[in-house]
């Protein structure tokens, strides 16, 4: 199968927060979008109070009413050691 070189279909959108474990002092929330072949489409980003999905919920509802988390936050840990959470997410 040849895939087109610039992404169109915006098949899954996602949050992503962290834990600040190397001490950057930068608190954020992503919030991704890939095609159906996992490619990311777009993304942004907002800066948190504090770390972790509890935090991260937060933001949500205040910076992005409009965006709903649709699954339950699943922790992972990155290569190099550091905490994060994703989440499925959509626009009401």
């Amino acid at each position: 199968m040849v895939i087109k070189p610039r992404p169109t279909n915006h098949h899954h959108m996602f949050l992503t927060c962290y834990e600040d474990t190397f001490n950057y002092g930068w608190h954020h929330v992503d919030l991704f979008v890939h095609d159906e072949h996992g490619r990311e489409v777009n993304w942004v980003h907002w800066t948190v109070e504090a770390d972790g999905p509890e935090a991260a919920d937060t933001s949500v509802r205040r910076e992005e009413p409009d965006l709903r988390r649709t699954t339950a936050w699943k922790h992972q840990v990155s290569a190099f050691g550091m905490n994060y959470w994703t989440a499925d997410a959509a626009w009401d």
